[in-house]
């Protein structure tokens, strides 16, 4: 009797070490992640993203370690548990490919770095600003604030645009006068127009030249270098304000139409 309360009291006193060991080395797993992700974050030229990703690799490396010497303390082979995770490993692998492909793409995009955290992408059906790029997913807050968590591996295997990669961007528009209507005076409106807006950078190029001669309109095309943050006031504006001209000076904006034709049969 008294040489089981020996090994009980023994193995409960491991087991308290264990849980102290765990408790203690997962406070410091996150502390030292927090010290060693600061002191690379004051350092010039590293990208806030790489930190991020970094970060999360580095706490649960070292929770991986704690918890291995949490086991060791209560008498645990870690050797054949390193086996037995291994062959566990191998296991939940196959049986989570689609997640490990996540993780794969996830060390893709922060490394060859197609966008970063702040950037408005279109990637994976999905338009918005980049919040954070995690192990896994990816995730976008969309222009009306939706939250939206894309798998990383949806991301990589498809076309990615960044749209504010650059400082400028074109706006392009295709504006349709009618036939009747003198093509000459519709140019200079529209040239007027574009030129006239404080946000159009005009040294870059303006463009206004028809285009197509349409089924039922004369299109022009009508292109104009902006800032990228500008970008839609601009269009909007454009948009706007060349219906009003042309309504004003007499200009049609023709639309498709059918013509239906009766013939009375005798």
């Amino acid at each position: 009797m008294e040489d089981f309360s020996e090994v009980f009291g023994m193995y409960a006193l491991n087991i308290m070490f264990a849980l102290a060991i765990f408790v203690i080395g997962k406070f410091l797993a996150r502390k030292a992640t927090d010290i060693v992700i600061a002191l690379l974050g004051k350092k010039k030229g590293v990208d806030q993203t790489l930190l991020n990703f970094f970060s999360g690799l580095m706490y649960y490396a070292l929770l991986v370690m704690v918890l291995l010497a949490a086991l060791d303390q209560v008498g645990i082979n870690t050797t054949s548990f390193l086996a037995i995770i291994g062959a566990a490993g191998l296991a939940i692998g196959l049986a989570l490919k689609d997640s490990l492909s996540n993780f794969a793409s996830g060390v893709m995009l922060v490394f060859f770095k197609p966008f970063k955290v702040g950037d408005v992408v279109n990637a994976g059906g999905v338009t918005g600003k980049v919040i954070h790029i995690h192990l896994f997913n990816t995730e976008f807050t969309t222009p009306d604030n939706q939250k939206i968590l894309v798998p990383n591996s949806a991301i990589t295997s498809g076309a990615i645009t960044n749209i504010n990669a650059h400082n400028k961007r074109r706006v392009d528009l295709v504006i349709g006068i009618g036939y009747d209507d003198d093509i000459k005076k519709a140019k200079n409106i529209l040239n007027d127009i574009v030129e006239a807006h404080e946000k159009v950078l005009v040294k870059d190029g303006i463009t206004v030249a028809v285009s197509e001669l349409a089924d039922s309109s004369v299109n022009f095309v009508v292109r104009a270098w902006v800032k990228t943050p500008d970008y839609w006031d601009v269009k909007f504006y454009l948009t706007e304000e060349i219906k009003l001209r042309f309504d004003k000076e007499g200009i049609s904006i023709p639309y498709p139409q059918t013509d239906v034709h009766l013939y009375k049969k005798d």
